[in-house]
């Protein structure tokens, strides 16, 4: 059985694999830097780091099997992607993580523009037009998507300098940055969610392709893993003097 199971060449999918890890080693390395600002001792950081890396790991894995499987290769109205994979990982990130001391600790000692710069792995939006390019997608869906992500990452790395030199209005910008950059993301799983149903009643095309591996990875990790930083962001500038 073929590893991939979309309709891209299989050096996209394997191009976004390694892409789509990028996240996870930017996440440990930013949690490395606040456990030892907030002066956690060694053995805590490093449990953190690595359990953020292995639970991580095994999401993925399980949301590999899952496409292995078929089971989201199913148009569904809401799409069985978003019941079994963003619902559960947004519940786990607010009902749990966000309630935590550990993650109040580490938000208090990780810098703001830390935060912002995160963000840049949203780059990984340009898969979304490689991936229209093959006819996988939509192209209204395909550019919003890609264009918004990547407006997303490369604004972030302006507004963190932006942070770091404590530019006068920086705050300000940061908000405006942070709503916009919340809304692209809330604007990707509406329209994804949209298209299925007209997908499912006339018969147009949906975003399925999204489904296959790997690049179902996206939308189990990316929708719920934005959405929680933006609201740490907006959380880290009520902390901020």
């Amino acid at each position: 059985m073929d590893v991939f199971t979309n309709s891209v060449p299989q050096w996209v999918s394997l191009l976004f694999l390694v892409s789509i890890l990028i996240p996870v080693f930017l996440l440990s390395r930013v949690l490395k830097q606040g456990g030892i600002a907030a002066k956690l001792e060694k053995s805590v950081v490093s449990k953190l780091v690595i359990g953020t890396f292995i639970f991580f790991l095994a999401y993925y894995f399980y949301v590999a099997c899952m496409c292995w499987s078929g089971f989201f290769l199913v148009n569904t109205m809401p799409p069985r992607i978003i019941l079994f994979t963003t619902l559960p990982l947004l519940l786990f990130y607010f009902v749990f993580i966000f309630r935590t001391q550990v993650y109040q600790t580490l938000l208090n000692a990780i810098p703001l523009s830390v935060l912002v710069r995160l963000h840049v792995f949203r780059l990984i939006g340009v898969f979304f037009i490689i991936v229209w390019y093959y006819d996988a997608l939509p192209t209204y869906f395909a550019f919003s998507a890609g264009l918004g992500d990547i407006f997303a990452a490369l604004t972030a790395i302006v507004v963190a300098q932006c942070i770091d030199k404590k530019y006068k209005y920086y705050k300000t910008i940061t908000l405006i940055w942070n709503v916009i950059g919340l809304c692209d993301i809330l604007n990707v799983l509406f329209t994804a969610l949209y298209l299925t149903k007209q997908n499912l009643e006339t018969g147009s095309q949906g975003v399925i392709d999204i489904t296959g591996f790997p690049f179902a990875l996206i939308p189990a990790f990316a929708p719920a893993t934005i959405i929680f930083w933006h609201v740490s962001i907006f959380k880290k500038l009520k902390l901020e003097k």
